[in-house]
């Protein structure tokens, strides 16, 4: 299947210069979200995936599908002040600023095998971010897994010496 048809292109959305890739077009058709689903389930089961982690928001749209089908389950990233109960945290830059992602201190085992989900590799710092934070809970990174890479902003420089999967590249 050529995922790309699914994806809306939307220029100038949010601002002036910025070309969008709209993935809701592509969850919004059944069998193309599941042949996604799919293809990242593939991926999963050759890693031996324990656990799947995703930031927020859209981490959660390909990485719960993928947890379900493979019958494990799934721990959320999320800004600060976002989860109830204890946490750790990771301050990581933002184009213009800096952010915080946190997690719960109990969400990952040490040794767990953990692919981490996204929608859209970009510049990379999300993932990153949230590398940072499943190995210091002692989770092993065996991969990252998006729809859509756009390869040239370089964010998988910043994941270099970790596996990565994508559907699509711009």
């Amino acid at each position: 299947m050529n995922f790309k048809d699914y994806i809306t292109i939307v220029p100038d959305w949010p601002k002036p210069g910025i070309t969008f890739k709209d993935i809701s077009t592509l969850m919004d058709n059944g069998d193309a979200y599941r042949a996604a689903t799919d293809e990242i389930v593939k991926y999963a089961n050759d890693k031996q995936v324990d656990i799947i982690v995703g930031p927020e928001a859209r981490g959660f749209i390909v990485g719960c599908p993928v947890a379900y089908a493979l019958g494990i389950g799934f721990a959320p990233v999320r800004k600060e002040g976002k989860l109830p109960r204890e946490v750790i945290k990771v301050d990581y830059g933002l184009e213009y600023g800096k952010d915080v992602l946190t997690i719960h201190k109990d969400a990952i085992k040490p040794g767990q095998r953990v692919l981490i989900t996204d929608d859209l590799l970009a510049t990379g710092g999300t993932i990153e971010a949230t590398i940072k934070l499943v190995e210091e809970l002692g989770g092993i990174v065996v991969g990252a897994a998006f729809l859509i890479e756009l390869s040239y902003l370089d964010g998988r420089d910043k994941l270099d010496g970790y596996d990565v999967f994508t559907l699509m590249t711009y």
